[in-house]
């Protein structure tokens, strides 16, 4: 019969399959059959168009982490017989399985799962997909009370259910011996890898408690997390980045360096600052404030919380009341025996800042010569995050937002949005983040309100400021919210990870819902394009992705101590301070170690702090008015006139660049 593979019509054997017919190239591990991702045992038909799919592409992947996970709830079942299955999808860089077993994993029972892992791999036993109907199904999984309760699904099932149920049939696939019989078997809609033989190079990293699909209903089982990867340098490297990540990590930081922390007393998602992590925060918002300044915007400012009908007007209440904090009454009157004499009113913690800026616009009449109107807040919103996604200060429930509303004429919309993206771009590479890519989110078909044809210029204008900039442009179809399409600027950090940092987001919902107008040139009433831009996305995370990108060691014109004085020995301890105190007058920061520790402790203990400079004083440097100089990285100048000292680190400061 005739097929076409890969772009090239073949005759083939009726009984030939796709691993017949990619058997030459080992890093074909799936294929798609008409557009459909299938296992390379998938029977062909006349007409078929067959592509190849990698190991290494994305859908290679989610093929292969799927196929580990299977594997490690077959080793799980054969070493803990009587452990229950729930659901184990790929996850980004690895994969998951929830189980029930009867006492919870610990670390060697990981080893122990992986040992028994790395013999099924080895015994190369074939993924065999088998349809049954739910009768069938029901009757042959009854000992798997989770996996029957997915059974009576088949629809949509969450993100991951989907993954065993999700299409329009129920699968199992069996994992076969050498012999060709079935050794172990799970729901699953697949597809799956040739072999096991074809998992190259997998670990298993942690187990964690979890909820059954989800829900603090359901009971709580035990998840275990893996990774798997194509070839073992990639895992060595992917494990070699987690342990860079895990030394960068922020909220390690916070606590080494004296910056911020999260006491139990006021609550999950909350951070204070202490005086340390402030003056990197005060650094920021300055350096922030001023080129918000010189690119004419205008600062206001607006309370933490609001009665419920501004909400309601905004439409919030509607579509974010989960993310938002339960509502507080106020002024609620009561007659002596507890009647209410006079209802109260709903307040709410605020979650975003744009409605109080559309009140600033809407207070008094407005003329086309006042636009664009820029106005910029760093504005403290409050969210209910569920617990499970709180992580430090870089997904909190109280935070900062560095907040900007422009509204602006149509015609200026283009050119308003070409210079916000630049202005975005630059702040965050005076930040020190030079790496990026674009993302532009376009309009949901299904869920978006507008006109066709503004959606269709606001799109075409960003995508066309994007351009302009000559970075990666890539596409996110139907991602835009319902009242906008937006660009998220993408950063990446010191060790490659991507953060999503500032958005650029058209508004056309909000004008209309608050009735906002100018008066044009014309005298006609005309109402504005907003524009919503968030350029940190908050302060806080922004500080923990900078923390994590610079591993702690900021560079001087944010670093909470930049210069630490250390005396040889006790007798030159009043000669640098009188050193620090010229610092601190022209501006440093800088402080004297008085310690009764040795100089080289000071040294270490500046070098823990990631101090970037130290100032050492001993006889010679004394009798000639001068200072050694020791870098955070090592390095030491010596003999360096007080004068000179000064003016390198205000050079080094005002050009804010990293030693």
């Amino acid at each position: 019969m005739q097929v076409t593979v890969d772009g090239a019509s073949r005759s083939i054997e009726a009984d030939q399959r796709p691993t017949h017919l990619f058997a030459d190239n080992k890093e074909v591990v799936v294929c798609r059959i008409n557009g459909a991702l299938k296992d390379l045992w998938t029977d062909l038909h006349e007409g078929d168009v067959v592509e190849s799919v990698l190991i290494n592409s994305p859908d290679g992947l989610f093929v292969l982490r799927h196929s580990t996970a299977h594997v490690m709830a077959q080793a799980v079942q054969e070493v803990f017989a009587d452990t229950k299955l729930g659901i184990g999808p790929p996850i980004k860089d690895g994969f998951y399985y929830d189980f029930d077993p009867k006492t919870p994993f610990n670390p060697d029972d990981l080893t122990k799962i992986e040992s028994v892992m790395r013999k099924i791999v080895k015994d190369g036993q074939r993924f065999r997909r088998r349809v049954v109907t739910e009768k069938e199904a029901l009757a042959e999984l009854s000992h798997e009370p989770y996996k029957c309760e997915l059974i009576g699904i088949k629809g949509p099932a969450g993100e991951e259910a989907s993954v065993e149920v999700g299409g329009a049939e129920l699968t199992i696939y069996d994992n076969l011996g050498r012999d060709g019989n079935p050794v172990w078997g799970d729901l699953c809609r697949g597809p799956h890898l040739p072999s096991t033989k074809h998992i190259p190079a997998f670990k298993l990293m942690r187990s964690a408690a979890a909820y059954w699909r989800g829900s603090e209903k359901n009971p709580m089982l035990q998840r275990i997390y893996g990774t798997a990867w194509p070839s073992q340098d990639e895992l060595n490297a992917h494990l070699e980045l987690l342990a860079e990540a895990e030394k960068r990590d922020h909220r390690r930081l916070g606590t080494e360096l004296d910056l911020f922390s999260f006491p139990e007393e006021i609550g999950s998602g909350l951070a204070v600052f202490h005086p340390k992590g402030g003056i990197i925060r005060r650094a920021m918002e300055d350096y922030s404030r001023k080129r918000h300044e010189e690119e004419d915007y205008e600062f206001v400012y607006s309370p933490h919380l609001t009665k419920a009908a501004l909400f309601e007007k905004s439409g919030h209440l509607d579509w974010y009341s989960e993310g938002m904090y339960p509502p507080m009454i106020m002024d609620e009157e009561l007659h002596a025996d507890g009647t209410i004499k006079k209802p109260g009113q709903q307040y709410y913690m605020k979650p975003m800042n744009c409605p109080f800026h559309n009140l600033i616009f809407q207070a008094r009449q407005r003329s086309y010569r006042e636009l664009p109107l820029r106005l910029f807040e760093f504005g403290t919103v409050y969210r209910y995050e569920k617990s499970g996604v709180l992580h430090g200060i870089t997904r909190a429930r109280g935070f900062t937002q560095d907040d900007a509303h422009i509204y602006c004429t149509k015609e200026q919309m283009a050119d308003e949005l070409d210079s916000l993206l630049t202005f975005v771009l630059n702040l965050l590479r005076d930040y020190g983040l030079n790496d990026f890519y674009l993302e532009l989110s376009t309009k949901n078909p299904e869920k978006f309100v507008g006109a066709d044809a503004d959606w269709e210029e606001a799109t075409e204008t960003l995508r066309k400021a994007a351009v302009a900039q000559k970075l990666e442009l890539v596409l996110d179809e139907g991602g835009a919210a319902f009242y906008g399409p937006k660009i998220s600027v993408q950063a990446k950090d010191a060790i490659g990870r991507t953060w999503q940092m500032s958005t650029i987001q058209v508004d056309f919902q909000l004008p209309q819902r608050f009735e906002l107008e100018y008066s044009a040139a014309d005298g006609s009433r005309q109402r504005p394009v907003m524009i919503h831009r968030a350029l940190f996305g908050s302060i806080e995370r922004f500080f923990g992705v900078l923390t994590e990108h610079y591993s702690g060691a900021f560079p001087p014109w944010l670093a909470p101590v930049q210069v630490v004085g250390i005396p040889v020995a006790e007798a030159f301890a009043d000669y640098l301070a009188d050193v620090i105190k010229q610092m601190k007058k022209a501006g440093i920061r800088a402080e004297l170690d008085a310690s009764d520790d040795r100089m080289q402790k000071k040294v270490r203990n500046a070098q823990m702090q990631k101090v970037p400079f130290m100032v050492i004083a001993g006889e010679e440097d004394m009798a000639a008015g001068a200072v050694s100089f020791r870098y955070r990285n090592g390095e030491q100048k010596n003999g360096i006139p007080i004068k000179d000292a000064i003016a390198e680190i205000q050079k080094v400061v005002a050009e804010r660049t990293q030693v």
